[in-house]
């Protein structure tokens, strides 16, 4: 009879003594874990009767030395129902013969949780001698939940033995053995450690999602276990829709793990005997999904057909959660809104209905998800309708108790959740895509791929037959979706992974081996963006500039304006305003209703010289305030967002320390200060620049022939009484989108532009009037020697750079990435 799957690692505390984790890791072996024998292991050394026998009963954990606790026996029993677990003693064989290995599961089958916790018994049983173990995650919210739920199931403390990183937010230690971590900064820890030598195992999750940095990661990684076979394991996780392409992608020398192939199978006699077989036999219950399609009539919202759903739903009073996927994270608070709204006219009876949003904007509030739900209080306190973690609507009734979880993308493949029944599916996608004629992104509503509507009607996780609905036709899905949704490479900017890559020494991008490969024009635009920034030299490597760009956590134009604000004396001013874009706005989103009241409170914080000097004043302000949240309700500002910008300005100030910048004391109110601010500004955001064509507002972008207006919360709209419109204005965003609007706009002089932008960017302008006057303006600055050829002759090395690289495209997909 075969052994059922083993338990994590366990020791047996002898009487008296306390087991340090290090005599721990002598009783195992890799043998023990495959073997499933590690309970039998400690039956020798415990010692009959009394007090001394239950003792010899107590195992404990390897990894601190403690006892384990009863709720880790509870949750190890819901881990064993997971069907992930028939895979488990087959993937520990594979970590013992290869470097790499794929793995692919549907949503909720338990492999983001339970397989990087099956790595770290892999390394504990070399001592972890070859490295710990880092997973990677390609959101941060899921990584910092996954952490959670983790440490948990492992009986340790979060930010020890377990831990997260993520951007601005470092939970880990010298003691953590396991870090979740967010696929961007594990690129960016690849700078300085190519190898990524502190690491045995790297579990590579969610390889479905197609971010730039886990495409890029997966070329990296094949490298760095080329060169290191013996000390180096690669986990891939991945949704069984790409797991073919992945297969064909990586060769039959790494093997293919599938769970789907397992549970179309019958379990095995000996699986029966075990508590695997009650996996299987879960995992069948829950294939028991209805999926029903319905094309809504002309006019009609999505968004507002889903909540009426949910409203008949409830009405029904059938058991079950739902879950509704929208198409954006201000879709979903809407909708928020709109339940609450709707909710009040429910009748009593119907039983309370928590709503609860879920996207990437509501960071570490995403656990109201899993915490108990309200509802015995609520009962017990009639005269309540709302408590801290969730709304809870029509509460004192006898009805159904029921979650209603509003959610974007990120809910499609993360946050399991148990008991949700009902699905109902917009179909849609708010998606951002760079432009690279006319860089800019362009936000614009899709349809998503027949992949994403599979992972979301997979969401669907209930003992009782689940139902998901289609708000669209069902030839839309069969003839009008795309079969998987396209890979952030070829949508994304591309400048930052460029600097990325170049800081590893992979000077030419046709080297990096790419699931996907990005666009030419693409790459050769990154390129050019970067020669403009002087980031890379006469031979296409990075420069000096470009090396200490590649070492701030920053896009490179604002990097760019962050050196270039030491030349300037206004370093001070410029961390305040990087960390300021950096961060999410600190402008909280009124209702039409109140806008004009919210403008009341922010025009006392608004600046003359433009927004830019008001995010410093609005951040000066806050300091003095002593962070007070009290201060930012009143004023409708985000106290999360500015607390976050104080975090992101310490790490970039320590930053400049670390490479040895001079920092210069702060001067913020003087004009010349504000000058020097704008000319920093310049020597970034050159490419940023608008001109007022007709003194009324309308601005032409100089980077291509397209007219924008200053976004309707501007200082230069808001101020009392209200100035005329810059003519010239350098700003830092502009997304084609129904308002079409630059953000975050500041004044400059047309002299300025001349002054401080590169010579051959102003010769390659598009034509217009505002290119006529900057290139009158500069001659009348150029002494008489000036040759107006200099500029298309050192601009042409970046075009050079440009073309080698799309040459590379046309060779071979299979060529490797050069780690130095």
């Amino acid at each position: 009879m075969a052994s059922p799957p083993a338990e994590p690692p366990a020791t047996s505390l002898s009487p008296g003594s306390r087991v340090r984790p290090s005599a721990a890791l002598d009783s195992l072996s890799m043998s023990s874990l495959l073997s499933g024998d590690l309970d039998d292991e400690g039956d020798g050394g415990r010692t009959g009767g009394g007090e001394e026998d239950r003792l010899g009963d107590l195992e404990v954990n390897p990894y601190d030395g403690l006892p384990f606790s009863s709720r880790y026996y509870a949750l190890l029993e819901e881990r064993r129902q997971f069907p992930i677990w028939r895979l488990r003693q087959s993937l520990l064989e594979h970590l013992e013969s290869h470097n790499m290995l794929l793995l692919s599961a549907s949503s909720g089958a338990g492999k983001s949780t339970q397989v990087p916790q099956w790595c770290v018994e892999y390394a504990l049983s070399y001592e972890f001698s070859q490295g710990l173990v880092c997973c990677s995650q390609p959101s941060s919210v899921t990584a910092v939940s996954l952490a959670l739920r983790v440490a948990d199931e492992m009986d340790l403390s979060l930010g020890l033995e377990v831990g997260y990183r993520v951007s601005h937010d470092d939970s880990c230690t010298t003691d953590t053995l396991l870090r979740f971590v967010s696929d961007t900064l594990l690129l960016e820890e690849m700078m300085s450690d190519p190898l990524l030598h502190q690491y045995g195992i790297v579990v590579l999750d969610e390889l479905q999602e197609r971010t730039v940095p886990t495409d890029v990661l997966l070329g990296l990684l094949c490298d760095v276990c080329r060169q290191r076979p013996d000390n180096f394991r690669v986990v891939l996780l991945t949704h069984p829709t790409l797991a073919p392409r992945l297969s064909a992608f990586l060769g039959p020398s790494v093997p293919h793990l599938s769970l789907d192939s397992m549970l179309t199978e019958p379990p095995t006699r000996d699986q029966e005997e075990g508590s695997e077989v009650e996996g299987y036999r879960m995992a069948v219950e829950l294939n028991r999904v209805e999926t029903l399609y319905r094309e809504l009539s002309s006019g009609k919202e999505p968004a507002a057909a889903a909540c009426h759903m949910v409203l008949d739903l409830h009405r029904r009073g059938e058991e079950g959660d739902v879950m509704v996927f929208l198409a954006s994270a201000q879709e979903t608070e809407a909708c928020v809104a709109l339940l609450e709204k709707e909710c009040v006219a429910l009748s009593p009876q119907l039983g309370p209905l928590r709503i609860l949003p879920l996207h990437a904007g509501l960071g570490g509030l995403t656990q109201r998800l899993y915490e108990s739900s309200p509802e015995d209080s609520t009962l017990r306190e009639r005269d309540r309708a709302e408590v801290l973690d969730g709304s809870v609507l029509g509460a004192g009734g006898q009805g159904v108790k029921r979650k209603v979880i509003l959610c974007d993308t990120l809910a499609e493949a993360s946050f399991s959740l148990p008991a949700i029944r009902y699905v109902i599916d917009t179909g849609l996608q708010l998606k951002t895509v760079y432009n690279t004629q006319i860089r800019a992104n362009s936000q614009v509503v899709r349809t998503i791929s027949k992949h994403q509507a599979d992972m979301r009607t997979e969401r669907v996780n209930s003992h009782l037959p689940g139902l998901c609905l289609r708000l669209y036709p069902q030839s839309l899905y069969e003839e009008g979706m795309e079969e998987a949704h396209c890979p952030g490479v070829v949508e994304e900017n591309l400048s930052h992974l460029v600097l990325l890559l170049k800081r590893l020494d992979i000077a030419d991008m046709g080297q990096c081996k790419f699931l996907d490969r990005p666009a030419p024009e693409a790459l050769m635009q990154a390129l050019e963006d970067l020669d403009y920034l002087a980031a890379l030299d006469d031979d296409g490597n990075l420069s000096e500039v470009g090396i200490i760009m590649s070492e701030l956590p920053l896009e490179p134009p604002l990097a760019k304006a962050l050196i270039a604000a030491c030349e300037y004396d206004c370093v001070d001013e410029l961390l305040t305003i990087a960390a300021m874009l950096t961060a999410p706005s600190c402008f909280v989103t009124a209702e039409p209703s109140r806008e004009e009241a919210v403008v009341t409170h922010w025009r006392p914080l608004m600046h003359a010289e433009g927004d830019h000097m008001t995010l410093i004043h609005i951040y000066n302000t806050f300091i003095e305030h002593n962070q007070d949240e009290v201060w930012c309700t009143t004023n409708f500002l985000s106290h999360a967002a500015l607390r976050l910008a104080v975090v992101i300005r310490a790490e970039l100030l320590e930053v400049m320390q670390r490479i040895e910048l001079p920092v210069s004391p702060p001067a913020f109110g003087c004009q010349d200060n504000c000058t020097n601010i704008k000319r920093a500004l310049i020597s970034g955001f050159f490419l940023k620049v608008a001109h007022d064509v007709d003194g009324s507002g309308n601005y032409l972008l100089l980077t291509h022939r397209h007219v924008a207006h200053l976004h309707p919360f501007s200082s230069y709209l808001c101020r009392q009484p209200c100035p005329k419109p810059p003519s010239w204005v350098l700003y830092h965003e502009f997304t084609i989108s129904c308002d079409n609007c630059i953000r975050i706009a500041s004044e400059v002089h047309p002299h300025m532009l001349v002054e401080l932008a590169p010579q051959y960017y102003l010769g390659n302008l598009p034509s217009s009037d505002g290119k006529e006057l900057l290139m009158e303006l500069r001659q009348s600055l150029e002494p008489p020697s000036y040759e107006p050829d200099q500029g298309s002759d050192e601009h042409s090395r970046t075009r050079r750079d440009a073309g080698g690289t799309a040459e590379t495209h046309s060779q071979s997909s299979t060529e490797l990435c050069v780690v130095q």
